[in-house]
């Protein structure tokens, strides 16, 4: 986190541990204002990176899942990094900001797959850099969202993934039923925008921006669950996050396959436990039909009535026998929820 900004969040009452913010001073209250009201947060636990150079979109079309060609300034799109056998390394949300490629994925997984990607560039004309620290990345989340942001952007993006720019920061509707929207702007701006929002929005924590990543549907890949999905497994198909026709990219098999021959047997369901200890990405899921795990949970955050909001990737025949516990066969009953796309 850039040093600038983090003063400045701690001068308004932030309490911050591993590059991130947990709370302004009282988490129960910010996460009743995420379920109900408009809030803002700072989105440093989220590493991001930035690819420049003559050769940047023809190198990052064959390592991702979407069509990078299609980020023309004006949208932002998903998409997943893959090994050789279509599992899932990383999921990024990429964007353009100043004229570079932004990929912004888990914090955790910033230096190893920065690692891994610049050593596939080899003699191509591509830098990439980490950006987190030279960034300030804001989001901005609620009924009243849109009202906050229009003094402050001539045009707040109407769709989700649509974006807009000013001469200092650059503004991305995000996917979700709640509107969202992330701010990249400078360290030297970023205090200036959220004193303009902060009149009409609560600062919160980042379990509640979590918390609204998982109403949306938008899973992530973290370091325990590294190589443990194909892209389908996490809905990136639903989220527009893989392109058919875009060509070859590393994995890019095993996906298609996947797609063509309609073999999607597992996939993301949005759930809620009513669990005293907090589930983690990369603990199992059990069913009815048997003592094996028949998934494994993506995300999770606490829900603002209660207990755990999570997002768990399961087999569909498990989750059509019956009910689905968390962390063991007599653990936490899941209760599936309605994701805001369908499968």
């Amino acid at each position: 986190m850039n040093a600038l900004w983090n003063e400045f969040l701690v001068r308004q009452g932030a309490l911050l541990a591993d590059q991130r913010v947990l709370h302004f001073g009282d988490a129960a209250q910010e996460m009743q204002a995420v379920a109900s009201g408009t809030v803002i947060t700072d989105l440093s636990h989220l590493g991001l990176l930035a690819l420049s150079g003559d050769d940047s979109v023809t190198f990052l079309q064959g390592q991702v899942t979407n069509d990078v060609k299609l980020l023309a300034g004006g949208n932002s799109q998903y998409a997943g990094y893959c090994n050789a056998k279509g599992r899932l390394l990383a999921l990024f949300f990429a964007f353009t900001h100043e004229g570079r490629l932004c990929l912004q994925l888990h914090g955790a997984l910033l230096e190893p797959i920065m690692k891994r990607l610049k050593m596939y560039v080899l003699r191509s004309k591509v830098l990439v850099d980490n950006v987190s620290d030279s960034t300030v990345r804001i989001g901005v989340a609620g009924v009243g969202a849109v009202h906050a942001l229009q003094p402050l952007f001539p045009a707040v993006p109407q769709a989700p993934h649509q974006l807009s720019s000013t001469d200092t920061s650059t503004l991305i509707r995000l996917p979700g039923s709640t509107p969202r929207f992330e701010i990249v702007t400078t360290p030297e701006h970023a205090p200036g925008l959220w004193a303009q929002l902060q009149p009409q929005c609560t600062p919160v924590g980042s379990a509640c921006w979590e918390w609204l990543e998982i109403q949306a549907g938008i899973p992530d890949v973290v370091p325990a669950t590294q190589e443990a999905f194909v892209p389908q497994m996490l809905n990136l198909d639903l989220l527009d996050g893989i392109n058919f026709k875009k060509g070859c990219y590393t994995g890019q098999e095993i996906v298609a396959r996947t797609h063509y021959l309609g073999k999607v047997k597992r996939r993301t369901h949005l759930a809620h436990a009513d669990a005293t200890t907090a589930p983690r990405p990369g603990d199992p899921v059990y069913g009815s039909d048997g003592a094996e795990p028949v998934g494994m949970v993506v995300s999770a955050a606490p829900a603002p009535q209660g207990g755990f909001d999570l997002l768990a990737e399961v087999r569909l025949e498990s989750v059509a026998a019956g009910p689905l516990r968390c962390n063991s066969v007599d653990g936490p009953p899941l209760e599936l929820r309605e994701l805001p796309y369908g499968f």
